[in-house]
């Protein structure tokens, strides 16, 4: 069993559950009981939301790296490589280490059946836990209260935003989804919110749990000006904290603003000029991901950003508009066939010159002819081609050094772009800077 490669377990789990989702956590926590992991470590913090898990994710892990505490990340999707979903003090697990987890999970599942992710959850609880580390940092897979990464009672818990997205699972009100996300808080602990407008069920079930229950607005927050932002938080006694010109981010200061707000809880050292180079040095692949590339002798500027909801296109839009090219603005876009396509593109209209359509490489592909037809209704001009690849070289070919490439829809859309620009290195030239 052991002798399997990491590819070999990847295609054992594929087929291991009838389907792909499967929404509870009795199975899971059956297997967690017989693999006997006590507590993952001291410190172990939960996100859950419908965007910015990553990014803040990122963040609070790097707050707590800054103090030289080993740090456990587990986040999902990967882009290029499963070995991303599982990072121990800030590095990826070997296949090694990920086989032997595997394999662990394995012997304790017996005759019980897991979900791809759901083994996936519980080889990363099993690494963690013989880590030794001083912290982990979860990011929910889905919803929250449903979700295997909710087996562990966390510390902190955070809620990043609240939106419409995966209504099969969640329901299709921002109430429903709430009510899911806040299924990750536990008696007593503290909770964080960073949305500007929590739905009743949120502040519902923080009461019934008795949670100190922190929210963006009130207790904790941001203010931008053209050059800097500013943050304000608290301690759970109600002092006062803040901090002044911190430099701006590429990935959301929001998501910032609520890590900065859970490492505060921590009762961690606090030097204000050790917080500001912590989120400044965070970097994520793929979201608001700024890639300098030299296609045929010119210099083309990539960005790359996984938004695949309106939340997220809501966002984006605002950061394009924020930051204009010197010259045009062109689009790579894919989405699968599940997401809200007029949602996602309305915030964007009238934000880049043309576009570049183009299919995903899975079979839950939303095809290039709806998206083209989708947007020519809306008066852009549109370019359809016969994968992300095709469409990136056709933006490439007419892009000038003053032009930006922005591709975006999907983590499908940007990691068959990662690939293709692995494959560019030779020519001389891929400078990656995520942020």
């Amino acid at each position: 069993m052991t002798q399997r490669t990491l590819g070999d377990w990847l295609a054992y789990l594929e087929q291991l559950h009838p389907s792909a989702i499967d929404m509870g956590l009795e199975r899971s926590q059956q297997v967690l009981q017989r693999l006997g992991l006590g507590k993952l470590a001291p410190r172990v913090v939960t996100v859950t939301g419908t965007n910015g898990k990553g990014s803040t994710c990122a963040f609070v892990a790097a707050l707590l790296q800054a103090q030289g505490l080993k740090v456990g990340v587990y986040s999902s999707p990967h882009l290029l490589h499963y070995n991303e979903r599982v990072r121990i003090d800030g590095v990826d697990a070997s296949d090694e280490q990920l086989c032997q987890a595997f394999a662990a999970v394995e012997a304790a599942r017996g005759e019980i059946s897991l979900t791809y992710f759901e083994m996936g959850t519980l080889a990363a609880f099993w690494l963690f836990h013989r880590s030794a580390l001083d912290a982990v940092v979860l990011e929910v897979g889905l919803g929250g209260r449903l979700d295997a990464v909710n087996l562990v009672d966390a510390d902190l818990a955070l809620v990043t935003s609240i939106g419409v997205d995966h209504v099969d699972y969640l329901g299709d009100s921002r109430e429903s989804v709430a009510f899911e996300k806040a299924g990750i808080f536990r008696q007593g602990k503290p909770a964080l919110c960073g949305d500007l407008l929590p739905p009743q069920p949120l502040l519902d079930k923080a009461r019934e749990l008795a949670c100190p229950l922190l929210l963006r607005g009130r207790d904790f927050d941001l203010a931008e000006t053209a050059n800097h932002w500013q943050w304000r938080g608290r301690k759970l006694d109600g002092a006062a904290v803040e901090l002044h010109d911190l430099p701006l981010l590429d990935l959301p200061m929001e998501n910032a603003a609520l890590a900065l707000q859970a490492y505060l809880l921590m009762g961690l050292p606090w030097e204000a000029g050790q917080v500001r180079q912590a989120l400044l040095d965070t970097r994520i692949t793929g979201r608001l991901d700024r890639r300098a590339l030299v296609w045929h002798g010119k210099r083309v500027e990539l960005l790359l950003d996984v938004g695949h909801n309106p939340h997220a296109a809501e966002y984006l839009a605002r950061r394009l508009a924020a930051r204009a090219p010197q010259g045009k603005r062109l689009a790579v876009f894919g989405l699968l066939a599940d997401k809200d396509l007029q949602g996602v593109v309305a915030p964007l209209q009238g934000l880049f010159d043309n576009w570049a359509v183009a299919p995903l490489a899975t079979p839950r592909t939303r095809p290039a002819a709806e998206l083209a037809t989708a947007l020519t209704n809306l008066g852009a001009t549109v370019k359809s081609y016969a994968s992300v690849e095709a469409a990136l070289e056709g933006q490439c070919a007419q892009a000038t050094a003053d032009d930006q490439i922005v591709l975006f829809g999907s983590f499908f859309c940007v990691g068959q772009a990662l690939e293709w620009l692995e494959r560019q290195a030779p020519e001389g030239g891929v400078d990656g800077s995520a942020g």
